[in-house]
């Protein structure tokens, strides 16, 4: 029975760093391969121009660095793969703080708004002392009423107490009188 393909097989990616690789393996092959004076197939479709100024390119890039030359479009479309992370090398520095200046410590993000709510409150209680907020201006006034309201009503009471006492003397001093005459 003939195997059946389904969709949503496996599938094979290829690694970028294993082609570059591979790609330069073959490079330096034909180079040996030019060194020893064995042709290859495809040097002789590509023309005899070619094959010299690839001599001549390739003892320069002996001394400098190694370019693979692209054959076809490939040159033109550059080719990654998106779910390969490139790890950079860091430098020390970046990962310590400088002399004379202060790391801030890295929160998370319900540290920062606790920060944030902490100053805020701080700040409003702040203002609230200081009499500049609406809640504030409206605390003072109801305060300021109910001291006039009690000085009001100690005055009354100040006033009853006096009248009291008028009343208690003005009947002693009846009384007196009473028993003055009686006697």
């Amino acid at each position: 029975m003939p195997k059946r393909h389904h969709k949503g097989g496996r599938r094979h990616f290829t690694n970028f760093e294993a082609v570059e690789e591979e790609k330069k393996k073959e490079e330096k092959a034909r180079q040996w391969r030019e060194q020893r004076g064995e042709s290859n197939s495809e040097d002789e479709k590509s023309g005899s121009d070619e094959s010299e100024e690839e001599s001549e390119s390739s003892s320069s890039e002996e001394e400098e660095e190694k370019e693979v030359k692209a054959k076809g479009v490939s040159n033109l479309i550059e080719t990654a793969n998106p779910n390969r992370v490139i790890q950079k090398t860091k430098k020390v520095t970046a990962l310590t703080p400088e002399e004379g200046t202060t790391a801030k410590p890295q929160l998370t993000r319900r540290q920062r708004e606790e920060m944030e709510k902490q100053r805020a409150a701080a700040h409003y209680r702040k203002m609230h002392a200081a009499g500049k907020t609406e809640e504030a201006r409206s605390d003072l006034a109801r305060l300021a009423l109910i001291k006039q309201q009690r000085e009001e009503a100690a005055r009354k009471k100040e006033e009853e107490k006096k009248s009291k006492e008028a009343a208690v003397a003005a009947k002693r001093d009846q009384l007196a009188k009473v028993l003055n005459k009686k006697s």
